[in-house]
């Protein structure tokens, strides 16, 4: 992602407000929002490997619409084209790992797996916030250029995918189906009902602070080569720690994780948001270190107690709720902070992640099993 480290300046110089940033991204979360479960269970009946592809073509076609266009209305077109496609992407990746693995009768490995997966991701975007940084020197554009022929790639990555043998289930397609399967994980199965919850708040609040981050660094007055490198030294942050992420969830256990990874990010935005200065930034590897153990632990968690037959569906919900919340907070913040400052935004979303946080974590250690 070589856009990440400057989109905000991308947006701010093409006339955009914190407000419209905001929104813009709550509408991509809606456009995820309403294919997310539909995808989801459409790879489940029609094929991960399928749903992968086609996510990754539609990726590339936003990226070509964010190459070419401008103001609110152009980069909507792209943000809309964007969300589709990682609907068809989220929870078909997770899912087709975990199958993958239980094929082979391997799927203890999966939350390795899945670090290893998180770690080799973000080390990848931290050689990316260099490369996009000194690429916005040539202009803002430019990044978006380049980074619409690594979305490229992604389509013969996913064709070159095995997918394994599953148990057929095509006949039971369908919308009944797909609400069958909704109630059982939201309203019957307690249990993994407040997992999917609780990695979705979690979602959130890491979606949350990616695009208040390039704000903050904004207000600092930092230029867009210094948040490239502050951009890959929290990434290498995140991939360092979900290497380490297995080791942690053993020595603490479920519940002692679920606490250290809902006051952590809490913590993250109640800190940076008392604080306004070039130090505050510790506060935020700090954030970064807790979203590298919380990914790919919070994933593990859904996918011990989810069958292979609706995985993908599940993970989806779970991904749904994340759009979910954020469409709903995302704009809201952005206001508040138009409205007020972007520190006292930080500081009630802070407050907000840590009172929902709790709820779930005290459902989940009420229902879990000793």
């Amino acid at each position: 992602m070589l856009i990440m480290p400057i989109i905000v300046l991308f947006y701010q110089d093409n006339g955009l407000s914190m407000q419209e940033i905001m929104t813009l991204k709550g509408i991509n979360a809606v456009a995820v929002v309403l294919l997310e479960i539909p995808s989801g269970y459409f790879a489940d009946v029609w094929g991960r490997k399928q749903t992968l592809i086609l996510g990754s073509i539609l990726g590339t076609v936003g990226f070509v619409l964010y190459s070419i266009g401008y103001g609110f209305w152009g980069f909507l077109a792209a943000e809309i084209v964007l969300g589709i496609g990682q609907s068809f992407i989220s929870g078909s990746d997770s899912a087709l790992l975990y199958d993958s693995l239980l094929h082979d009768k391997r799927e203890d490995e999966y939350l390795k797996q899945e670090s290893r997966q998180m770690s080799i991701g973000n080390f990848a975007e931290a050689l990316a916030g260099i490369i996009g940084g000194l690429l916005a020197s040539i202009s803002l554009r430019t990044p978006f250029l380049f980074q619409t022929g690594i979305a490229f790639l992604a389509i013969p990555a996913a064709l070159l995918l095995v997918e394994p043998t599953r148990s057929a289930q095509k006949e039971k397609a369908g919308f009944l189906h797909i609400l069958h399967i909704v109630k059982y994980a939201i309203i019957d199965n307690a249990q993994l009902r407040w997992n999917i919850v609780f990695s979705a708040i979690i979602g959130c609040a890491t979606l949350s602070m990616a695009w208040f981050i390039q704000a903050y660094f904004v207000e600092l007055n930092l230029t867009p080569e210094i948040i490239g490198i502050l951009w890959t030294l929290l990434n290498l942050t995140v991939g360092l720690v979900a290497w380490s992420a297995p080791r942690i969830e053993q020595k603490l256990g479920k519940i002692r994780t679920s606490l250290l990874i809902g006051i952590g990010i809490s913590s993250g935005f109640l800190l940076i948001g008392s604080f306004q200065s070039i130090w505050a930034i510790a506060f935020l590897f700090l954030f970064y270190m807790v979203r590298g153990v919380a990914t790919p632990i919070l994933k593990d968690y859904i996918n011990r107690i989810t069958e292979s037959e609706v995985r993908a569906t599940v993970l989806s919900m779970r991904n749904f709720i994340i759009r979910t919340i954020f469409a709903i907070l995302g704009p809201f913040l952005g206001w508040y902070t138009d409205k007020w400052s972007l520190t006292s935004a930080l500081f009630l979303a802070g407050v907000i992640f840590l009172i929902i946080s709790a709820i779930s974590i005290f459902f989940i250690r009420k229902i879990e099993k000793p």
